[in-house]
């Protein structure tokens, strides 16, 4: 997105002239409380931002170095970042240093940058520079450099208002289209469970509907399927077939789906003449895989002539129709006995797979109308189930342009066509020099992970000591969760303060507390306290007031 499709009042410019992107609080596993949320990528779906499951530390288990974030921040995955694996947090908690936490202060709405880190641009932006062939990973260099479109103030707040009503809509949408499949599915085997029970022919026999029985038709028989057709297994495999001078196609359980066959990938093997004449398929066979997920047993499908000279393996097992029954008809009740899982309690389960079998296939039982009735049923259940892949069509085609809003939506609102233009608002080129005024007097501190030493860990039991004392000057004695420590290349130095300007470091140790007990006193945990002494985290007035109360000095001398 070039600076000429923008408005006027907007300004083109870098991720990093905004936010200090890469910039992290590292947690050691032995810091992070039992009850705090502990988010992994594989917990954020791909593009919509919604939390799949929630997972506390003390479930997770977890031995790996987080990184911590606060409510508000925006969590980013740098990790395949084409997957689009982002949100922002609703409370505080820690994460895998595949994610940034992005604090959107300095005069940003978050709820903005988010929307724009979500946008075509950006991805396009994050794919092209991301490193790392199989798991390509967006740098922090690369992070800080890219492109951010920046509206003034005002008008980011009624893009991220207006996006947030619209795709709501949007999500809504999706969520029952969401519902299609599943009501699909169940239509067509309750279309399967009628026909093969002879409801759904009962006005064609003239017959009364029995909505509650469960006996067939007086004209109806119950057979076994060994009754109604020939049964017979594929030849096995054998390295033997590999080569030889009469190489044929095969099909296996890989190229059987229900009611339809996937001849994207054929094997050949070695057939003699004799095994030929055998294995070799014919139109109107129905193919059932023998060996499959418990769910998917006997996965049916009928070969139609869609290869010649084409054999099977043991996989699968072959039904050729006797003349009491029309193929077709024998295909719905395969369907059927597959989805009520009538193959499940007749196979026989080992791990993850179940067997089938020739034989314990040929004894479940098949419901058998007459011929002129089986017919009927074929042409019934046809007609339903184009009316059911019409109704598919339409819901894949829906879903499509659903699937576009998203991004047709956020590309509008990044070029300014979302929500008006208002000529009374600050300029973002005036905005953005106040940014870079504020950050340019909060240099930044390069956080590295830090295993605490002895030193340390005395420090942090003596804090815990404080804070279980009597209050100090009035302070409040709350107990909260242990607050990870923000590291820097040296833990005890402060940032460099002109000469006769005191940093909010020294006016803290000047007064004889430590992070814990000022973090206690102000309500926040220690992280945050860290944050405000090395400039990472803007302090507001309200806290300027408690922090001048709580350290005993004048409102002036706390740094804004």
């Amino acid at each position: 997105m070039s600076a000429h499709s923008i408005p006027t009042s907007w300004i083109a410019c870098q991720l990093g002239d905004v936010v200090n992107y890469g910039q992290t609080v590292k947690v050691e596993p032995h810091d992070i409380p039992d009850t705090s949320w502990v988010l992994e990528l594989e917990d954020i779906e791909k593009d919509t931002s919604k939390i799949i499951q929630r997972i506390s530390f003390n479930q997770r288990k977890s031995k790996s170095t987080k990184n911590y974030f606060q409510p508000g921040d925006i969590l980013y995955g740098k990790l395949r970042p084409y997957l689009n694996k982002i949100l922002v947090s609703d409370s505080e908690g820690y994460c895998s240093t595949e994610i940034v936490p992005i604090q959107a202060k300095f005069t940003i709405n978050s709820r903005y940058l988010f929307y724009w880190m979500k946008s075509p641009a950006f991805l396009d932006y994050v794919s092209a520079v991301s490193h790392g062939l199989n798991m390509p990973r967006l740098g922090t260099e690369a992070g800080q450099s890219a492109p951010l479109i920046l509206p003034p103030l005002n008008e980011q707040n009624r893009i991220a208002d207006k996006l947030d009503a619209v795709l709501a809509r949007v999500d809504a949408c999706r969520e029952r289209l969401g519902r299609v499949p599943g009501i699909l599915k169940r239509f067509r085997q309750a279309v399967l469970a009628t026909a093969t029970s002879g409801v759904l022919t009962t006005d064609w026999r003239g017959e009364r509907v029995k909505h509650l029985s469960m006996l067939l038709p007086d004209t109806w028989e119950i057979c076994k399927i060994r009754d109604v057709g020939s049964i017979q297994l594929g030849r096995q495999r054998s390295p033997k077939y590999h080569r030889g001078d009469n190489m044929r196609p095969y099909l296996r359980v890989q190229n059987v789906f229900e009611d339809r066959l996937d001849l994207s990938d054929i094997m050949e093997m070695d057939f003699s003449e004799a095994d030929f004449e055998k294995y070799q398929l014919h139109y109107g066979d129905i193919l059932l895989n023998e060996g499959q997920s418990p769910e998917y047993l006997g996965r049916p499908a009928m070969f139609r002539g869609e290869l010649e000279n084409v054999c099977f393996t043991n996989t699968l097992i072959r039904f050729q129709a006797s003349d009491r029954v029309i193929p077709d008809y024998a295909l719905l009740v395969f369907r059927n006995h597959m989805h009520s899982g009538r193959y499940v309690t007749e196979g026989n389960i080992t791990t993850n797979i179940a067997h089938l079998g020739a034989g314990r296939f040929g004894n479940v039982e098949f419901p058998l109308p007459p011929i002129e009735e089986q017919h009927e049923i074929v042409r019934r259940v046809g007609a339903l189930f184009v009316h059911a892949d019409a109704l598919e069509a339409k819901y894949h085609a829906a879903r499509d342009q659903v699937g576009h809003l998203t991004p047709s939506l956020l590309a509008r609102a990044f070029c300014g066509e979302l929500v008006s233009q208002d000529p009374n608002d600050e300029p973002a080129e005036k905005l953005l020099e106040r940014i870079r005024a504020a950050r340019a007097v909060q240099p930044s501190v390069i956080r590295t992970r830090r295993a605490r030493t002895p030193r340390q860990a005395a420090i942090s039991t003596s804090a815990q000591s404080v804070a279980a004392m009597p209050a100090h000057a009035g302070l409040p004695t709350t107990q909260t969760s242990p607050a990870p420590q923000v590291s820097s290349l040296d833990p005890t130095s402060t940032l460099a303060a002109p000469a006769g300007i005191r940093t909010l470091t020294d006016l803290r140790k000047a007064a004889g507390l430590n992070q814990s007990v000022v973090a206690k006193a102000m309500g926040l945990n220690q992280a945050c306290i860290s944050q405000m002494e090395t400039g990472k985290r803007a302090i507001t007035e309200d806290q300027r007031r408690k922090l001048a109360e709580i350290l005993g000095v004048s409102v002036e001398e706390i740094p804004r």
